[in-house]
């Protein structure tokens, strides 16, 4: 079997429960803000609230929209769903501030997460953290969930001035961290952004694949359903 020596590893429901813990903040959002005013269930804020929210992550991965853009409309839309809001860019930045805060505080992981990276740390292996996620946010998740001292390298797109899935990024990681194309290997639960773009830019790529539901394509390098899988091929 092929030997690695640098590890690429997705953040974002790869590591850190991302969608678990803004579930959690969504509520507490709710709440805070009292939507129960504006909306009959609460149900109606948080569906719209997701659909906007995948929409516009994919859309700002392939470089369609911008960070400020995606930040207030994620937060328009819901809220467009309610009776009797004002919604307007301030209502949507506060909002937006306040559930950021939430989220980031919170510590939840994906299943399997601290054995992984504890077993690749044991093997020696380099290990860069590579996200499209925004800087200050990204940091604090880090802090919030303890996974910080794991990594040698942390690569945002913010720096690299360009997102997961183009060359660039990839390209930008390489130089970051000092790491081979040849002998580094890309872990992420995205299809799109993580896997193929990984081997757009000729890096193997393993595929965690969480919701088999989705529609699938491509060929990745390896696939896997859970976090513990990763330690059979590394």
């Amino acid at each position: 079997m092929k030997t690695y020596k640098d590890l690429f590893i997705d953040f974002d429901d790869t590591l850190y429960d991302t969608h678990g813990n803004a579930v959690i903040a969504l509520g507490e959002l709710f709440e805070a803000f009292g939507l129960s005013r504006y909306f009959d269930r609460p149900e109606t804020f948080y569906d719209s609230y997701w659909t906007a929210n995948i929409d516009l992550w994919t859309r700002y991965a392939k470089g369609e929209i911008t960070r400020d853009y995606l930040i207030v409309e994620r937060f328009r839309r819901p809220l467009s769903a309610g009776q009797g809001i004002a919604v307007t860019e301030q209502y949507c930045l506060q909002m937006s501030d306040a559930f950021l805060e939430l989220c980031s505080s919170k510590p939840g992981t994906v299943e399997g997460a601290r054995e992984l990276m504890d077993y690749l740390k044991a093997k020696g292996y380099r290990m860069h953290l590579c996200s499209n996620g925004f800087h200050e946010v990204q940091y604090r998740k880090l802090e919030a969930c303890g996974l910080r001292p794991y990594f040698d390298t942390i690569v945002l797109s913010e720096d690299a001035g360009a997102n997961k899935p183009s060359p660039l990024y990839f390209d930008y990681a390489l130089r970051q961290t000092g790491a081979g194309r040849a002998e580094t290997l890309m872990i992420g639960d995205n299809l799109q952004t993580d896997v193929l773009g990984a081997m757009a830019a000729g890096i193997d790529a393993v595929f965690f694949d969480r919701y088999p539901e989705y529609e699938k394509g491509g060929k990745p390098t390896f696939t896997v359903k859970s976090l513990r899988e990763i330690q059979d091929i590394l």
